[in-house]
């Protein structure tokens, strides 16, 4: 039995949480919110972002550091992608060297251009870091549907210590290295699903959808490859299969957020309509400065980020995309 402490009472750290505890592992849920600390523990169930699920008793839900952290053996962090950096230093100095640390965010520090697993390191000191990622959304999970993701480490034993920690007969966990391509995969998808949601809201079909993700896929391994990252994780379980899910789900944030995009809303009013966060959106603004620093083409995030902050309007993002110059399929 592991001693966990899932940090962020999101609805995925809910649901991992859930999932680990039905392990037999020891959990202990950290909430940056008090009263939904309070909440949960008064009604076992976290209604804000994932109702409807369970929580177990023996699930320790709080907020203070000090209390989530003490004697942890993995410390899983589900917190929003720019929150990282400032929840990492509230553990700074309660998380030890020897605890693995394994991100399950999706997303890129806007100006520092730093992927998570960077900003867990630098905060904590520590390398002993993994990543999971893939198709995996909480709804499902929490139901216990059959979901496959991979667990990636630099250090390889540190990726199959995680991989052993969340796998379940449900829950296939797969293992890797490529900490970069996994890492810009699940962030940069997110701006593509934005994408698919206006999309939809346009009345476009199965062409079109199609085209986006594949044209989309495309220039996220663009990216990578140029950075770095191996070309096949881009049509693994983080890349393709990931993206697949966040473009064609219901329970898609940033799909949400394009096809209100699309019907006309402004962001502004998006974001004041509900607490969850779409990762997607402070994301398109670090993939048109990684565009730009390794000189590569990203023509659907650059209009995903004109759309959402410059006030372009979404068919004439679409009508720039279509109208540009005639190429070979894989420039």
């Amino acid at each position: 039995m592991s001693r966990v402490v899932v940090i962020g009472d999101g609805s995925w750290g809910t649901a991992v949480a859930v999932l680990l505890n039905k392990k037999g592992e020891k959990v202990k849920l950290w909430g940056a919110f008090k009263d939904n600390v309070e909440n949960i523990n008064k009604c076992r169930e976290n209604k804000r972002f994932l109702p409807g699920i369970a929580i177990p008793p023996e699930i320790i839900v709080t907020n203070d550091a000090e209390t989530a952290a003490q004697r942890a053996d993995y410390a899983v962090f589900a917190v929003p992608s720019h929150f990282m950096r400032g929840v990492c230093g509230l553990f700074r100095n309660i998380i030890g060297s020897d605890v693995i640390c394994v991100s399950l965010s999706k997303g890129i520090e806007n100006k520092s251009l730093k992927r998570m697993t960077e900003v867990i390191g630098e905060e904590l000191s520590s390398d002993k870091i993994s990543v999971l990622s893939g198709p995996s959304h909480a709804e499902e999970v929490s139901k216990k549907m059959p979901t496959t993701v991979v667990s990636v480490s630099k250090n390889r034993q540190i990726a199959e210590d995680a991989q052993k920690l969340f796998h379940t007969d449900f829950f296939r966990v797969y293992s890797g290295c490529d900490v970069l391509g996994v890492e810009l995969s699940g962030a940069l998808k997110n701006v593509i699903a934005i994408a698919a949601g206006i999309c939809d809201s346009l009345g476009f079909g199965d062409n079109s959808k199609a085209a986006l993700m594949t044209r989309g896929l495309a220039e996220i391994a663009r990216l990578g490859v140029e950075m770095g990252a191996k070309r096949e994780t881009f049509f693994g379980l983080a890349g393709m299969g990931d993206l697949i899910t966040t473009c064609v789900s219901k329970y898609g944030r940033n799909f949400k957020l394009g096809n209100k995009i699309g019907l006309g809303k402004t962001l502004a009013e998006i974001q004041a309509e509900s607490p969850m966060i779409a990762e997607g959106v402070k994301t398109s603004l670090s993939a048109v400065e990684l565009s730009s620093s390794y000189s590569v083409e990203m023509p659907i995030c650059a209009e995903v980020y004109r759309v959402l902050y410059e006030d372009k309007s979404p068919d004439e993002a679409v009508k720039d995309l279509m109208s540009r110059n005639i190429k070979p399929e894989n420039f």
